[in-house]
């Protein structure tokens, strides 16, 4: 007995396919909406390479650009069917496709499935890479003569200023690391040549942070330099005065907008699925209704839809047995080849 079986006459057809085309173009624009999602994060990645020491990957990205272009051939060809199968003349010549073209629909639905599941877990990988890169980027801030390193202050810069963050954990991170090169330091100076001197490593580290950790909201003019010396400035105490730089680290608003993007595109296709899983559903009542036709030499006459032929379970026994029959197959073969 078929699964979900649904009685249908020809207005009801007329009105499955129009709907149905209009999903299928709805899921095509859905799918440029993926494909242009995915060349968008792609470059955002791309933006912002240097803050991951090169280091990140595009996989997602090329993936969300091949599912895109896939979703838009399978619904257009898809609306396209639905379009003929109001004209008895044009559907026949689709008929051979559908089975196939309908198993590699549930194949797509796996690998969209696949897609969403990598957005929401690569966040993690994302979140290392940031952290090594925007370590490194603090390290070679100061490197502006170095080839290869000679635009990292730059980026760094703006993309502080940008995202309203300093450092890579926090401010603090700067006060680590020598970010001013010796080029721009006087080293006739004593109190130059005291600080490089006190240091094991004869690094000039000082508790500052570069102009773009400033806060251009602060009432108070910036104070980027001796932050944790209360007596270097007036009325000030960074134990309990809220400090006029962003106090919130790069790495952590970096993965707050990557993953807002990897998050929203995850939603997209778990939405996709759904679409898509609709589109198969009303296709293959479409198809079996036309198909069961009473006389089908009269358009008009009644049919029945369903979703499968046999019921759930006779189907999946169906399905297991023709996978086992196709691996004894091969087994057989496998044993003929050394045979022979």
């Amino acid at each position: 007995m078929a699964f979900m079986p649904v009685k249908f006459d020809l207005p009801k057809r007329v009105k499955l396919a129009q709907a149905l085309w209009l999903l299928y173009w709805l899921s095509v624009m859905v799918g440029i909406l993926i494909f242009s999602l995915g060349i968008f994060f792609k470059v955002e990645l791309r933006k912002r390479s240097e803050m991951m020491d090169n280091n990140e990957s595009h996989f997602v990205p090329n993936l969300l650009i091949l599912v895109g272009l896939m979703a838009c051939g399978l619904n257009a060809f898809g609306g396209k069917v639905c379009h003929d199968s109001l004209d008895p003349a044009k559907f026949p010549k689709w008929k051979p496709m559908l089975k196939n073209y309908l198993m590699f629909c549930c194949g797509f639905n796996v690998l969209l499935l696949a897609t969403a599941l990598l957005c929401f877990l690569m966040q993690f990988a994302l979140y290392l890479t940031l952290a090594e890169g925007l370590r490194n980027g603090i390290r070679f801030y100061k490197d502006t003569d170095t080839p290869g390193r000679c635009f990292m202050k730059r980026t760094l810069d703006l993309t502080q200023i940008e995202f309203r963050c300093c450092g890579n954990n926090n401010y603090r991170d700067w006060f680590e690391v020598q970010w001013i090169s010796n080029r721009y330091l006087d080293m006739s100076n004593d109190e130059v040549k005291d600080r490089v001197m006190s240091n094991v490593e004869q690094k000039f580290l000082m508790d500052s942070v570069p102009f773009s950790c400033c806060n251009p909201g602060s009432p108070r003019p910036c104070l980027q330099h001796h932050l944790t010396n209360n007596s270097a400035h007036y009325d000030y105490d960074h134990r309990i005065e809220e400090l006029n730089i962003w106090t919130r680290g790069c790495r952590e608003s970096l993965v707050a907008y990557y993953g807002g993007i990897m998050n929203s595109i995850g939603a997209l296709i778990i939405f996709t699925i759904f679409l898509e899983s609709l589109d198969m559903a009303g296709l293959k009542y479409l198809t079996t209704a036309l198909e069961s036709l009473t006389d089908p030499e009269n358009p008009e006459s009644e049919s029945e839809g369903w979703l499968l032929e046999k019921g759930v379970k006779e189907t999946f026994s169906d399905l297991l047995a023709s996978m086992k029959g196709l691996v004894k197959t091969n087994q057989v073969e496998g044993g003929e080849e050394p045979a022979a």
